[in-house]
């Protein structure tokens, strides 16, 4: 075993490596199998033809990873008015805002003889106009800051 930052041979149940103190398996520098010099973006040692997994500098993504925009597009102009659509791209306050309001819409009515149906009517507007938003690309990214695909 070799240490991928500098290529020095390692012994298997070394956690770090003792000439450069990078942890194993850090760096991108030389295969873990043979030590030989790769290139940084490789993904397969040329000399040994280990597979050297992803380079580190992929593009960041969240837990599940990017959202999609037509879905959340879709859930604005359909259910937007229950804040559907900023629960799925993780604009939790928001969509909590949305559906309390939608909620207190609906209890209202009955006692003011429809008029909080006015309040429940609003906040639809409102995720139809967000939903319109996400689909023509105005709304880019969800509540973590990664970019709708």
């Amino acid at each position: 075993m070799y240490c991928r930052n500098c290529g020095a041979a390692m012994d298997p149940s070394a956690v770090v490596c003792i000439k450069c103190g990078v942890p194993k398996g850090s760096g991108r520098n030389y295969c873990m199998n043979c030590g030989a010099q790769t290139a940084p973006e490789a993904v397969v040692c040329v000399k040994c033809g280990v597979s050297l997994g992803a380079p580190n500098n992929s593009a960041p993504t969240a837990a599940g990873g990017q959202k999609s925009k037509i879905a959340a597009g879709i859930l604005g102009i359909f259910l937007g008015g229950l804040g559907i659509h900023n629960f799925y791209l993780g604009y939790t306050t928001k969509a909590v805002i949305q559906l309390c309001l939608t909620i207190l819409g609906w209890i209202l009515a009955i006692p003011t003889l429809g008029i909080g149906f006015l309040l429940s009517s609003a906040m639809s507007i409102w995720g139809l106009v967000e939903g319109i938003l996400i689909l023509v690309g105005n709304i880019k990214q969800d509540g973590k800051g990664i970019p709708l695909q």
